[in-house]
């Protein structure tokens, strides 16, 4: 007999299939795109009269706290993310360098945070940079996605997370996208000129990437199969005022590799795909729909051209809108609990009718996000559906 489907499940498969369900889902760390800083973290627990305690990071890169049940619970959250492991081959070594705190990442990345005043990890130390070729990728260290310790649980953690706990579950991908792996293997001056100057170069870098990834999604697939609704990916396309790199540039050497994962991904699974990609893709989001993008996050209400009432007008039928709910760029950060409230009645307004729509944050909570913006966010939420 099939595992019955919980409110919160049943819920958020509603509202992505487009329709009204009984509220709107609420997300909080159901992806690492919708999470928050260990330090706003801290003091959230605080605030809902939680017991204190130190916060579990579970994105060192991004700071992210792992947001407990009874957090989840008190904010009657909808969404939880399954991960993959680490590699038992792979061994993070932190060290003091100078003014910084460093690691090399599994993809042989050098990451980096100030010890005074760092909040995340940035990249450095690009080990694809300088004058290569195409061997010279293939002869890479590139991470073994057949490893078994990165599916340790992975089976168990889904299921518990749909059936215990009631909730819908996202499962998350193996590494970051594409384009975001080109610049961080070649950094981002030589992954530019790639692009521009040695489009064959660029190529085969993202197949190499694209090629870890579909080995892992063959992987995990048949082990979460049945206790899943989200698969999420991401690639970083926009900046605040246009695409990170020209939309023609997008469709010659990105968007046939997206296609390919995407097909992949809906051939292995019933779950929507979950497609992260901060900024102002307007012009983008055409593609995105063509190549088997399901659901769009975060929808960077701040960013040129993504107007939210005018997205869900032009998009609304084709995609589920995964975010939004609050600019984190000003409003969450800066702005009062009354600013907050008046955002998230607007951006409501604008996306949850018709459902396609789980509400968000725009990106992480950052660090500078008062506890009392957190809750007046929620208590918008819970006002404008009269729950």
């Amino acid at each position: 007999m099939p595992d019955p489907v919980p409110a919160s499940r049943e819920r958020v498969r509603a509202t992505l299939a487009h329709r009204e369900p009984d509220r709107i889902p609420f997300d909080l760390g159901g992806s690492r795109q919708t999470g928050i800083h260990v330090r706003a973290y801290a003091g959230l627990r605080d605030a809902l009269g939680l017991e204190s305690r130190e916060p579990r990071v579970v994105d060192i890169t991004q700071q992210l706290a792992d947001v407990e049940p009874d957090v989840l619970d008190a904010l009657r959250a909808d969404v939880r993310l399954v991960s993959p492991r680490g590699a038992s081959t792979y061994r993070r070594e932190l060290r003091e360098d100078g003014e910084y705190r460093t690691f090399v990442d599994e993809w042989g990345v050098g990451r980096r945070m100030p010890l005074a005043t760092g909040l995340y990890y940035d990249s450095y130390a690009p080990p694809l940079a300088g004058d290569i070729d195409a061997a010279a990728v293939d002869a890479y260290a590139w991470p073994d996605a057949a490893d078994p310790a990165r599916y340790a649980g992975m089976a168990e953690e889904a299921r518990g997370y749909a059936v215990d706990e009631g909730r819908a579950v996202q499962v998350g991908s193996i590494c970051g996208g594409l384009t975001e792996g080109l610049f961080k293997l070649r950094g981002f001056e030589d992954g530019y000129m790639d692009l521009a100057g040695d489009p064959p170069l660029a190529r085969r870098v993202m197949e190499r990437i694209l090629e870890v990834k579909l080995a892992y999604w063959a992987r995990v697939l048949p082990l979460v199969d049945g206790h899943i609704d989200v698969v999420g990916e991401a690639d970083d396309l926009g900046g605040q005022e246009r695409t990170l790199f020209s939309p023609a540039t997008y469709r010659d050497l990105v968007k046939p590799l997206h296609r390919e994962l995407f097909d992949f991904l809906h051939a292995h699974t019933d779950a929507k795909v979950f497609f992260h990609t901060c900024g102002a893709v307007r012009e983008l989001i055409p593609d995105l729909v063509e190549v088997g993008v399901d659901i769009l996050n975060p929808v960077q209400v701040s960013a040129a051209g993504m107007e939210t009432a005018e997205l869900k007008r032009e998009f609304g039928r084709d995609l589920a809108f995964w975010g939004g709910g609050v600019d984190t760029q000003r409003v969450l950060g800066a702005g009062t609990p009354d600013e907050v409230r008046a955002e998230v009645l607007r951006r409501v307004g604008d996306l949850a009718p018709g459902g396609g729509f789980v509400f968000a944050a725009v990106h992480n909570i950052q660090p500078n996000v008062p506890p009392e913006n957190i809750l007046a966010m929620r208590a918008a939420l819970e006002e404008v559906q009269g729950a």
